[in-house]
């Protein structure tokens, strides 16, 4: 029975995100890539594990792919939230040149 309620999940899921419009969906990677750049720069715990593991290259990655995606989106979104995306864009970017 657990199984049939993980599969129910599972599908409401995977429709939910669906439903999503690109900005929307494009926002939510941004937010997801943010969270891997700083996971991979050391500076935030692994979600589920007590460990910290500093891997710059995959930081480096999320961080170029944050860029592409903001650049992406800015045509779609006000003002005040472009401004809220650089200033993330630019935390990460001082961050990752603090641990390089």
């Amino acid at each position: 029975m657990a199984e049939t309620d993980n599969k129910k999940k599972e599908k409401t899921l995977a429709f939910d995100i669906a439903a999503l419009n690109t900005p929307v969906l494009i926002s939510l990677f941004i937010n997801i890539l943010s969270a891997k750049a700083w996971q991979h720069m050391g500076l935030q715990v692994k979600p589920g594990t007590d460990k910290i593991k500093k891997d710059l290259e995959l930081a480096k990655l999320a961080i170029s792919s944050v860029e592409a995606l903001i650049e992406k989106l800015e045509p779609q979104i006000n003002e005040d939230e472009k401004k809220k995306l650089k200033a993330l864009l630019t935390d990460l970017q001082i961050n990752f040149a603090k641990q390089a």
